[in-house]
């Protein structure tokens, strides 16, 4: 059997970013029920009021379901895009439940990275020119993202799980800003997809994935670090689109 062509490769890998992104609704739905059933033995509100977050989830699942039937995909991904602005926007100003600075930062910039990856890397379902405004839009969304990966718990985490130390811990910040300044002005923008393809699976797994550290030193609870992890897998979904697409 000859092996895959290049193209075939790519293509491949296209269609698995899309598989990925597409999902992406099911799993935060999934994690969101299970935050809430976790906080209930705290009697702890859900970030939504419960009326809200039927309407939330109901269009998440709807658009979610269109995109992975490939029914209007461009358009419900752009559909799925807005909803998560407007949950992400409505647990903000809601304020039901305290969350303290550093993790906003990692729960609000990753909501935008899924956004702009619904604009941006969606569009790969495209049957028409794409949308330049959607495309820097997301894109933009993703250097925000990528920037807000320099926070400082972040930083705390990478020097005590990645082999290396502080010179590690530099040559990450420098790639991050760099991949950022990339998405950011617009230029180079499928090598640095490709860069980050290969750079974010380790992060979710060696940094995301150490659910001891972020639940019993961070207090972050369980299924919100789940949802976290989901959320770097959607982006994961969105990279490889633009690694592969561009």
């Amino acid at each position: 059997m000859a092996a895959p062509s290049r193209k075939q490769t790519l293509r491949f890998l296209s269609q698995l970013g899309a598989f990925i992104l597409t999902r992406f609704g099911f799993w935060n739905c999934f994690s969101m029920l299970m935050l809430f059933a976790e906080r209930a033995d705290s009697k702890r509100k859900p970030d939504i009021p419960v009326p809200y977050l039927y309407v939330d989830m109901g269009a998440a699942v709807l658009c979610a379901s269109f995109m992975s039937f490939g029914v209007k995909r461009r358009w419900f991904a752009v559909g799925a895009a807005i909803q998560l602005a407007v949950s992400t926007y409505a647990s903000y100003v809601g304020e039901q439940v305290h969350y303290g600075d550093w993790l906003k930062v990692r729960m609000y910039s990753r909501a935008l990275a899924i956004i702009g990856g619904f604009m941006r890397g969606g569009e790969v379902y495209r049957q028409k020119a794409r949308s330049r405004s959607l495309q820097s839009t997301g894109q933009v969304f993703l250097g925000v993202y990528l920037i807000c990966m320099n926070s400082k718990e972040d930083r705390m985490a990478y020097v005590e799980h990645i082999v290396g130390g502080e010179i590690m811990l530099t040559l990450l910040e420098v790639l991050f800003g760099v991949l950022a300044l990339a998405f950011l002005s617009g230029w180079y923008i499928r090598l640095a997809a490709q860069v980050l393809a290969v750079v974010l699976p380790l992060v979710i797994l060696l940094i995301d994935g150490n659910l001891g550290y972020w639940h019993n030193s961070r207090k972050v609870e369980f299924w919100n670090q789940m949802k976290l992890i989901g959320h770097n897998v959607g982006i994961f979904g969105a990279v490889l689109i633009l690694a592969t697409d561009g």
